[in-house]
């Protein structure tokens, strides 16, 4: 595992050539990143200021102790929607009379976030990354999407709307036509359709910083304060102190399943990134080692008083175009968020809220993959059934059941394919060596009183009756003159209890029809729990074969 800092290890070659690239790079990461700092903390009812601050010490903590020299991190939309979620769970869940601030609970659940990256690290569970699948995540960001979507309704027309839901909001907004701000309205249209356009022509600039920019223009020239249009009002210009948040008198239970539940879905999300920039970039990803710049990066958040962070893929792109070659591309953007804190203050507190909806839509907007969903159609359609699962579960039960629905859509796809293993009778080529499927070798021949069965999974618990049934089926069409019926355990890699003991049922039933089971290939921990059961003894070891060329030359032997 070692201790010398990563930084050291990619610093130790810095080229001076390369501070110009950095510190450029460095600059237009701090100018992308501002604006979605400032408009994420909406989405889960958070001060525009904890966003800038998630996007200076994480910065920092992940340049001094993540792998990657290009990735950048920082606030992320998915993450943002399930943290709002976990605030609403532990917020309810807090004792009558507690008061307890929302920037606090995000902050707890930053530690929280980074406890499990430095745990997962040590178990070296970096293997987490893949647990959701691709099919999965893809399903549950067009949810988390469509979510964010809906939570702009009242930064769009200045109404309170207070349902839940896809349909019920819309709803509400269509009973209160009336109370809508219609500057605000156009305001939010106009700025929307110009982030369209600039993603459009591939404008130099960044829509958002666009956006921000001509936004505060217009809010300082036609007073948008005075004439009802809500602004971001006072951000705190000074610097945020280091401190431990008090988890005193919270409910632990809630903290930590909360915090494990953005931990699955920001490092499974960020991995992502990661090994998507790594294939351009051409450096390989190890997914363990960028939990301990995840942890880092995290940690820093929760004891700067910010919420949970991720990978960001807009900002690391920045990053890759202008040409970023180290960590310093992070100092110098952290650095440059830490001035406009100080000194743009009060430019920043003129920002109108409909434009900082409008970057959020956008943004929710560009998560929904409609060309990866319709390749998950081409490709499978089951695949494609528990991508609508996890979509539909952010939608209908809200974005903290969403991922439990995506864990547990996950589980399902997994022991559905593990539940179902495939078999295939093998038989001989006449002047060839070895055996081959009879379904795909035409002139594959079974061996008279010889029938051989490869099966392809593990046997557990939970196939083991599948299995057996499907043995017994065999069992039933074999002619009369088989007399042995041979499992090829080659791509059996796991077996267990109930295993063994289907087996030794099965080997008595074959032996009251006056055939022999036999077993070739059979790996070393297999083999060792079927001794320990008894098994080998029940089916005899001169029916246990090595290779199945040997149980072949047997059989001929015998016969």
């Amino acid at each position: 595992m070692g201790l010398r800092l990563p930084v050291l290890t990619s610093l130790s070659g810095y080229q001076p050539g390369w501070v110009r690239s950095d510190v450029s790079a460095g600059l237009a990461v701090a100018a992308v990143g501002l604006p979605s700092a400032i408009a994420y903390p909406a989405i889960a009812g958070l001060p525009p200021e904890t966003g800038i601050y998630a996007s200076i010490a994480p910065l920092v903590a992940y340049a001094i102790f993540g792998p990657s020299r290009q990735l950048i991190v920082g606030p992320d939309a998915a993450t943002m929607t399930v943290l709002a979620a976990v605030l609403v769970a532990v917020t309810a869940s807090v004792p009558v009379g507690l008061e307890v601030e929302r920037t606090a609970i995000a902050a707890i659940l930053a530690l929280g976030v980074g406890l499990f990256c430095l745990a997962a690290w040590v178990l070296r569970l970096g293997v987490l990354a893949t647990f959701l699948s691709r099919p999965i995540l893809t399903g549950f960001f067009i949810g988390i999407s469509l979510s964010i979507l809906i939570g702009q309704i009242g930064r769009f027309t200045g109404v309170k709307v207070e349902a839940e839901g896809l349909l019920a909001p819309v709803l509400e907004l269509l009973r209160k036509a009336g109370s809508i701000h219609w500057p605000s309205l156009l305001l939010a249209l106009g700025m929307f359709g110009l982030l369209q356009i600039a993603r459009a022509m591939r404008f130099p600039v960044p829509g958002p910083v666009l956006v921000v920019v001509l936004s505060v223009v217009l809010s300082a020239v036609f007073d948008f304060e005075g004439r009802g249009i809500a602004v971001v009002g006072d951000i705190p210009t000074g610097l945020p102190s280091l401190s431990l948040p008090a988890i005193a008198d919270l409910p632990i239970q809630t903290l930590a399943l909360g915090a494990a539940a953005i931990f699955l879905v920001s490092y499974g999300a960020g991995i992502i990134t990661a090994r998507s920039f790594g294939a351009i970039g051409g450096y390989p990803v190890d997914p363990n080692r960028e939990l301990i710049g995840f942890s880092a990066a995290n940690i820093g958040a929760g004891l700067f008083g910010a919420f949970p962070v991720t990978a960001s893929d807009s900002r690391t792109a920045v990053n890759l175009t202008v040409g970023g070659r180290s960590q310093v591309t992070s100092i110098v953007a952290a650095a440059t968020l830490i001035a406009t804190l100080l000194f743009l203050g009060p430019t920043l507190r003129i920002i109108p809220i409909p434009a900082l909806g409008a970057i959020l839509a956008a943004t929710a907007i560009s998560l929904i993959d409609l060309a990866a969903l319709r390749q998950i159609w081409r490709i499978s359609r089951m695949e494609f059934v528990f991508a609508l699962i996890a979509m539909w579960g952010p939608i209908g039960l809200g974005v903290l059941n969403g991922v439990v629905i995506a864990i547990g859509a996950t589980l399902v796809y997994v022991l559905r394919k593990l539940m179902f293993p495939r078999d295939a009778m093998l038989g001989r080529v006449p002047g060839h060596d070895g055996f081959y499927k009879l379904h795909r070798t035409p002139e594959a021949r079974q061996v008279p009183g010889l029938a051989v069965c490869l099966i392809q999974g593990s046997l557990l618990f939970f196939n083991t009756d599948y299995v057996a049934s499907r043995l017994r089926s065999i069992a039933e069409e074999l002619p009369a003159d088989t007399r042995w019926l041979l499992i090829d355990a080659s791509a059996i890699s796991q077996i267990d209890s109930s295993a063994a003991a289907m087996l030794e049922e099965l080997c008595d039933e074959l032996r009251n029809r006056g055939i022999r089971l036999g077993v070739a290939e059979l790996h070393t921990e297999a083999r060792d729990i079927l001794v320990r059961a008894g098994v080998i003894e029940r089916i005899g070891s001169d029916m246990v074969f090595d290779i199945l060329e040997e149980a072949y030359h047997a059989f001929e032997a015998q016969a």
